[in-house]
């Protein structure tokens, strides 16, 4: 295994991505969110990506030197642009925006377009608990799940996130994806040649399966589908709020992001900022936050969400990071 320090590794994946041809500010925008999943555990959306966005860059499913731009602001609605590049520096300009329009207005809606994979959703939401705000993420992403009643992939997996600020303590970060599992587990399950639950997936002719290959080139199942619509519900709003309302591509447009050659994903992220302050005011939702913290925290064995991830983080940011030997390797001769 190879340690890097916190510096190192966003230094490295800074310099692999403009390598891959990433303008400056959005080389060193996605390394800082790489490397911090990273620190945070979630290998799955940390140095591992490197290689993918990498490849997509020089195949032109991402354009390096596209630059984000806000396109309309309209009172407490926000539009931005990101140009087909990577989605990390329209997410910030997003975010920012909606954060200082939220803070005149109360609230602001904040939608991305022609944008790409985002990353861990949650962390885009960061600095708006750090601004004592509520805020909300959405995403979409390639087809991966069906309709409620369906057999081929139209959603993706449409993660839904929300960060709440608290008082002198770290803020609540809500992060979850809306298939059943992740689709990791299917291809780790894949790879080790392992069978996986009934419930997981569906095979390509549409029919449920515990063969992990047949899953992956099948379909994912929605939250909860073994019992109700549900999960595939959740998925459909979160499909319109960041398609049709910002004008990007549907899941089923665009292609994998596993797979080097293919489309442009064009795909949308949106965010909601709230200003507690506009409504009960922050004293009242300081208490009632707590409230029900303190209440929560009577069980023993209630984690409070996304305390894990921030106390991996800190770590990390003395301790820096463990990587797989091959990864390092790859990311070297990718920033050389």
């Amino acid at each position: 295994m190879a340690q890097l320090s916190i510096e190192e590794a966003t230094h490295l994946v800074a310099r692999a991505l403009r390598q891959a041809g990433a303008g400056d500010a959005m080389a060193a925008s996605t390394a800082r969110a790489l490397v911090r999943a990273e620190a945070q555990g979630l290998a799955s959306h940390g140095l591992s990506r490197v290689p993918q966005y990498t490849t997509h860059l020089r195949n032109g499913r991402a354009d390096g030197q596209a630059l984000a731009a806000m396109v309309k602001h309209k009172g407490a609605a926000v539009l931005v642009d990101a140009r087909q590049g990577l989605a990390f520096p329209a997410c910030e300009l997003a975010v920012a925006t909606a954060i200082t329009t939220a803070q005149t207005l109360g609230v602001c809606f904040a939608g991305v377009t022609n944008s790409h994979h985002c990353g861990v959703l949650v962390d885009h939401l960061r600095a708006v608990a750090d601004a004592g705000m509520v805020g909300l993420g959405f995403a979409n992403s390639p087809a991966a799940m069906p309709a409620a009643g369906g057999k081929h992939p139209i959603f993706g997996t449409n993660p839904v996130a929300a960060a709440f600020p608290r008082r002198n303590a770290d803020p609540l970060m809500i992060d979850l994806s809306l298939s059943e599992v992740a689709r990791g587990k299917l291809m780790v399950a894949a790879k080790n040649n392992q069978p996986i639950p009934l419930g997981w997936a569906l095979d390509a002719q549409g029919q449920p399966t515990t063969d992990a290959q047949a899953g992956l080139a099948g379909s994912m199942l929605p939250l909860g589908a073994v019992s109700s619509p549900k999960g595939s519900m959740l998925a459909l709003i979160v499909e319109l709020l960041v398609t049709a309302v910002v004008g990007a591509q549907f899941g089923f447009e665009a292609s994998s992001f596993f797979v080097d050659a293919g489309n442009a994903p064009r795909i949308g992220q949106a965010f909601v900022v709230i200003d507690p302050g506009a409504l009960a005011g922050r004293d009242v939702y300081d208490e009632r936050m707590e409230t029900l913290i303190g209440e929560m925290l009577i069980d023993d064995g209630v984690r409070l969400a996304g305390a894990r991830r921030m106390h991996l983080e800190q770590q990390a940011m003395t301790s820096g990071l463990t990587i797989p030997d091959a990864l390092k390797t790859q990311l070297d001769l990718l920033a050389a």
